[in-house]
């Protein structure tokens, strides 16, 4: 049920993105949109390949499978939730080529979301996977190339 409540709270945040109006409160120059559409579609492929990766362990939820095993290598051996860190690439080209100090919040709070729905899901990944905490101690979490401990 938790998982669900997860999910829940990702799409309310993604489709309050998504319908939130733009704004003017900052321009957005040709090469902002530019970045911002390298940003969504760069975050689309992620998602499709971290999700193609995973295979039959993929589920909606965040919750391992039992027909899961764990992954390591490929993009989760750069970063341990290619598929949020995708979702994150996508948030950040809406709301830089969105000119909306609005929906940079919901951005921001997107972020956290993510941030503490991971931490979540790697209580259930340590419980599943024997390996997870030196994997989990080796790879970050969601930005390439960042090790800190909340990652």
């Amino acid at each position: 049920m938790t998982g669900w409540l997860w999910v829940a709270g990702q799409a309310v945040l993604l489709v309050a993105l998504v319908l939130l109006p733009g704004g003017d409160d900052w321009t957005t120059p040709g090469f902002l949109k530019a970045v911002a559409t390298v940003f969504f579609f760069g975050g689309l492929a992620l998602i499709a390949i971290a999700a193609l990766n995973l295979g039959r362990a993929l589920t909606p939820t965040p919750v391992p499978t039992k027909a899961g095993e764990l992954k390591t290598s490929g993009l989760y051996g750069i970063v341990r939730h290619p598929i949020y860190t995708g979702v994150l690439a996508v948030v950040v080209g809406m709301t830089l080529g969105s000119g909306s100090f609005i929906k940079l919040a919901v951005a921001a709070a997107t972020f956290v979301f993510f941030d503490r729905k991971s931490a979540w899901e790697e209580g259930q990944l340590r419980d599943r996977y024997p390996g997870y905490a030196a994997y989990a101690s080796s790879t970050p979490k969601l930005i390439p190339g960042l090790k800190s401990g909340r990652n």
